[in-house]
């Protein structure tokens, strides 16, 4: 199949320069961009255009390029990480857009997650809750010993499909009350499946669930939506196995 070349797009961008900046729209013409290129390839040559020009170019976050580390979140055309399922930003490819289109990017919008410049966001309330609770102290000794701790196979694979959260936030991005339960359920479940995350149970859900609730995440609206964006398909059942860990926590006080 011949690749196909976008002989003209228009991207329009979130331009914000500071956290207190107002912030607005603005909309740049894109010429010649393959279809067989990533989203972020494409941010790549609007960028340099925007330096060719002498003009400051669009801030966004990127790191492993690979769906690994989440932090290439963008709100494109209304959904996290764009018109894709169970993909991040730099896994969505031009060929989802069409010759002429007027694409729409946004960074996500939530209180908890504050914009640092155009597209990026501070995150860090997601590692303010990971360090509630969201670890292990019991001492295993060594990695042979580890192995040899016996594992249910239901329960080791509901915790290796839990711990795929990358914590990228489109879960937040996408509540329309901004909730973090699916990550904070995640982050929860993958330990409360595995014997080494036993130590802190009493304690984890409730101080993580505490700290979320610190940081301004809104509650959950049982829609669905932050699994129907979440990149890694992390399911709602883990919000159930979150309240069944908190309200236990909280009987246990």
């Amino acid at each position: 199949m011949a690749d196909i070349t976008l002989k003209k797009i228009y991207v329009k961008v979130w331009r914000q320069n500071s956290p207190k900046d107002k912030g607005r729209f603005e909309t740049y013409e894109v010429e010649n961009v393959s279809q067989g290129s990533s989203f972020l390839e494409m941010m790549d040559i609007l960028n340099d255009n925007l330096v060719r020009e002498g003009k400051d170019p669009i801030a966004f976050d990127h790191d492993c390029r690979e769906g690994i580390c989440g932090m290439c979140s963008l709100y494109i055309n209304g959904k996290a990480h764009g018109p894709d399922t169970e993909i991040t930003t730099c896994q969505l490819h031009m060929r989802k857009f069409s010759e002429g289109e007027t694409i729409t990017i946004e960074p996500w919008r939530a209180g908890s997650f504050p914009v640092i410049k155009d597209l990026m966001v501070d995150r860090t309330a997601f590692e303010e809750i990971l360090q509630s609770g969201g670890f292990v102290s019991v001492n295993t000794g060594g990695v042979p010993d580890g192995n040899t701790i016996p594992i249910g196979y239901e329960d080791s694979e509901e915790a290796m499909d839990a711990a795929a959260c990358i914590g990228c936030g489109a879960c937040v991005a996408t509540c329309k009350n901004s909730s973090a339960m699916l990550f904070v359920a995640a982050k929860v479940s993958h330990l409360a499946k595995l014997p080494q995350g036993q130590v802190e149970a009493k304690r984890r859900a409730r101080n993580m669930v505490a700290k979320m609730d610190e940081l301004g995440f809104g509650g959950c609206t049982n829609t669905g939506a932050c699994e129907a964006e979440c990149p890694k398909a992390i399911s709602i059942s883990n919000i159930a196995r979150l309240n069944r860990e908190y309200l236990c926590a909280k009987i246990a006080e």
